[in-house]
């Protein structure tokens, strides 16, 4: 183990507004975000770290996906929230991420050096990789989506948050049963909608043996806590207003599967579908945005992209895809402007580096656009975007060919 408590806290602090912000955001629910992180609070003071600085949030990209950074900040996308029936499946699910954080398996891969390169130059392999579909959009807007800063944890690591996420919840009060009720519900939707859980299985290991070993716990070592009420009707309540908006949630899925895949018409018919339950989704609102500009259609991107920024004023994402849909306009100036808005608000992409270059050049100032693809190169000496801004360089005589 080569890096220290403070190192971990650092990295979390560091890059958590960005990995939220790739994903859309914390949902603007705040009755459900309260109730979230209330019961992750609850449970942080029984864990073998309580002194940490855990928070919890959901966030509103769709997947069915959950995850933490290194120093336990939680995030649970909207698809999880959906998948789940009851309070203790909640408790199940937040109890395994803060397992893995009192286990310290982000901080043993990063020490492996299996993730640190990553971290460093602003993690840029998990969307160019597995979302070759949005092009140089993902590129712009750092291409940090959901668990490329996080571990791809081995099915050791998934048995060990599986015992301590179990025996947190328990401890703080809540019915075992819920552990094996999640798993189930996973096995569910990989029977039902595979794709859907497609990230979740990739970043967490899912397999028999894990739910076997789960169900044993509560009829062993937490039989005394099994019959403790789920608190399913309560879950209900607080979920309530997600779950009226759940077919645009389930229409978000499926469209960023196609977006992925290339296939930008049919995932603009389930964002439309997804937009007309939810015409001020904010999330809904930038993969729309995103399919247009994958069409190459940047004035249609812009309308939707500044609709989201409007509904929520206070996320950063919006700025960086209205500024690349007025780059690609060729309305330089207001995309500049844009860039500079999100580097204001959420310092440390490098990516903005790249663009806000990109406009400088757009507007004739080359002076200025060498500046910020130095800067940018400096940040990341490699890769596509790195090589045209060499050459950019070279062109103009600021390095040589």
């Amino acid at each position: 183990m080569l890096m220290s408590e403070g190192e971990e806290v650092a990295l979390d602090r560091k890059w958590a507004p960005h990995q939220f912000s790739a994903d859309y955001g914390a949902s603007q629910d705040g009755g459900l975000n309260a109730y979230v992180a209330g019961v992750g609070a609850a449970m942080a003071d029984f864990t073998h770290r309580p002194a940490m600085p855990y928070s919890f949030r959901v966030i509103n990209t769709p997947v069915v996906n959950g995850y933490t950074m290194p120093a336990g900040s939680v995030a649970l996308g909207r698809g999880l929230i959906l998948a789940m029936s009851d309070e203790a499946e909640l408790a199940a699910v937040l109890g395994h991420e803060m397992g893995h954080v009192n286990a310290r398996h982000a901080a043993e891969r990063m020490s492996k050096n299996i993730l640190m390169m990553a971290m460093v130059s602003g993690v840029a392999a998990y969307v160019e990789n597995e979302r070759e579909g949005y092009g140089d959009l993902a590129a712009g807007l750092g291409a940090i989506g959901a668990g490329a800063l996080l571990a791809r944890y081995s099915r050791e690591d998934e048995r060990e948050a599986d015992a301590l996420g179990m025996e947190y919840m328990t401890r703080a009060g809540h019915n075992p049963q819920g552990m094996v009720g999640l798993m189930d519900a996973f096995r569910g939707l990989e029977k039902e909608r595979p794709g859907a859980v497609a990230l979740l299985f990739a970043t967490h290991p899912m397999s028999d043996e894990r739910y076997r070993t789960a169900a044993q716990r509560v009829q062993t070592t937490y039989a005394a806590a099994a019959q403790r009420d789920l608190h399913r009707q309560r879950y209900m309540d607080r979920t309530a207003g997600l779950r009226a908006i759940s077919s645009a949630i389930e229409q978000m899925q499926k469209g960023e599967a196609a977006l992925a895949c290339g296939k930008c018409d049919e995932a603009g018919g389930h964002f439309d579908a997804a937009l007309r339950t939810a015409p001020d989704d904010y999330a809904a609102l930038l993969l729309m945005a995103k399919c247009r500009l994958a069409q190459n259609r940047p004035g249609d991107a812009l309308r939707y992209a500044e609709h989201a920024s409007r509904v929520y004023p206070d996320e950063p994402q919006a700025d960086h895809v209205v500024g690349i849909c007025k780059e690609r306009l060729r309305r330089y100036d207001g995309a500049l402007q844009s860039f500079n808005r999100y580097e204001q608000r959420l310092p440390g992409n490098s990516r903005t580096l790249f663009f806000r270059a990109r406009c400088l050049e757009g507007m004739g100032s080359r002076r200025a656009a060498a500046v910020e693809y130095q800067r940018y190169m400096a940040r990341e000496p490699a890769g596509d975007l790195a090589d045209y801004a060499a050459r950019r360089l070279a062109e103009w005589g600021y390095a040589k060919p």
